[in-house]
């Protein structure tokens, strides 16, 4: 008996041939956002049909996701509406596939199995990046900190070990015992959030102290947070140590099983629980277009145009845009780029259709903020060096100010203000288990050979 092969439905084109040019926006991340809104705003309602593509209806803020994980912010409250943000922009919901150059047409691929075809005179390509990963066994088994999902089940995670040691005391140093492998801005202030959470909640389980938890922040690099000048940085891993955080520099994560993981410097450390936060990298998408790519990342010129290909653009996370401030290196791959780029992008974008010259992307760093968690921040406010309560505020008002929307930016203040009066909801919100709950699926597809969805097999 032959199996009978299953019929593929036919790709449905979504926007049909018109007098007006097609502008698509592939990415709903800062870039593409920013992209999306400048267009909205300069071009003229006739003068483009403007779609933007993306698999989920919202802007993830991903700085804020520490706070969600530690349960400061609520996780809907840094998603940002697509739909409402945009008023005049179609947002296709859809995971780009391919691109054809040649025919202008990109293919989407829909969770119900359904194939889109969306024609463009100028793409935007912003597909964003994913967790950089390595050569390291058992990778599979760990966990990244992208998605609100994995923020939110990570969480229940930790609270799940601790309840844990209450029932199984022999397990209580592995099920103790949380690893961050990656001291950049995401692994360094999540431990220091989830630091302060553990000491907090710890006594509340039988036979366990609030200096218990141990947490683990392991970094390849000579120092954190490299982007930061090097006083600022041995002052946020001061303040990591000093709240009894274990921070190894200069080592790295060789191996990864399910009762430890194996350090770099011979070292095995007992732990259920490892987070993996070690930078990002493109989109896979980028490699299959089959252009020019540095380090990754799709090759573009000062304009941000990908001079193989008439009409395409690509900024963000996955181009290498060159920095002509620093000649022979490229921007980093920085929120506070990805959003100037964009509206670069779109400006370039609208010269192109106008047919004036285009213009060189040029950029003035405005610094960065590290929450370090309670009172504690580092902050380079236009290069100036800030650390303590004056970092805090500024951190707290930059992110205020970078969420796109009053709507947001109210929540959360709303939320850290609740926060400071009273007392925080320490809760699971899954059952307790020795990993994720049982009702919640992964979110992208796993590294290895697909297992039960726990902690040891949610993608990165």
């Amino acid at each position: 008996m032959t199996t009978p092969t299953r019929i593929r439905p036919p790709a449905i084109r979504v926007n049909p041939t018109t007098q007006r040019p097609q502008v698509v926006i592939v990415g709903a991340g800062f870039a593409g956002i920013a992209a999306a809104r400048r267009l909205e705003r300069r071009a003229q309602r006739e003068e483009i049909d403007l779609l933007l593509v993306s698999p989920t209806d919202h802007l993830n803020y991903q700085a804020l996701m520490p706070e969600v994980a530690a349960g400061i912010t609520d996780p809907r409250h840094i998603a940002v509406s697509l739909h409402r943000l945009l008023r005049r922009t179609r947002v296709v919901a859809g995971a780009a596939e391919t691109v054809d150059v040649k025919r202008r047409e990109l293919t989407l691929g829909r969770n119900d199995g359904i194939r889109l075809v969306v024609r463009w005179d100028l793409l935007l390509l912003c597909p964003g990046a994913v967790t950089r990963t390595f050569d390291v066994p058992g990778i599979e088994r760990t966990v990244g900190l992208k998605s609100l999902i994995q923020a939110v089940n990570l969480r229940d995670h930790v609270l799940a070990q601790l309840a844990l040691t209450e029932e199984v005391p022999a397990e209580r140093d592995e099920r103790c015992t949380f690893v961050v492998v990656g001291g950049g801005y995401s692994g360094s202030e999540f431990a220091a959030q989830m630091q302060l959470l553990t000491r907090r909640v710890a006594p509340r389980y039988r036979g366990l102290k609030a200096s218990d938890p141990r947490w683990v922040l392991v970094e390849g690099a000579s120092r954190l947070m490299p982007q930061l000048p090097a006083k600022l940085s041995a002052r946020a891993l001061k303040i990591l140590r000093a709240r009894g955080v274990d921070v190894r520099l200069g080592t790295e994560a060789v191996e990864v099983t399910d009762h430890d993981v194996a350090l770099s410097n011979g070292e095995r450390i007992p732990t259920r629980t490892v987070v993996w936060t070690t930078g990002v990298q493109p989109s896979p998408m980028i490699a299959s277009l089959g252009l020019p790519t540095t380090h990754g990342r799709l090759q573009v010129d000062a304009q941000l145009r990908v001079t193989e290909v008439d009409g395409l653009f690509a900024f963000g996370d996955a181009a290498a845009v060159p920095d002509l401030l620093h000649p022979d290196e490229l921007c980093p791959q920085t929120a506070q780029h990805a959003v100037r780029q964009g509206k670069h992008a779109a400006d370039n974008a609208l010269r192109l259709l106008r047919q004036t010259p285009l213009r060189e992307y040029r950029h003035h760093d405005l610094g960065f903020v590290a929450d370090l968690g309670g009172f504690k921040a580092v902050a380079t406010p236009l290069g100036v060096p800030v650390s303590g309560v004056a970092a805090k505020a500024l951190t707290k008002a930059y992110h205020l100010y970078a969420l796109p929307t009053m709507t947001n930016r109210l929540r959360v203040l709303t939320d850290w203000i609740l926060g400071t009066l009273t007392l925080n909801q320490d809760v699971r919100l899954g059952p307790v288990s020795d990993g994720y709950p049982s009702d919640v699926a992964p979110t992208s597809t796993p590294l290895a050979v697909p297992r039960p969805p726990t902690l040891s097999n949610l993608s990165l």
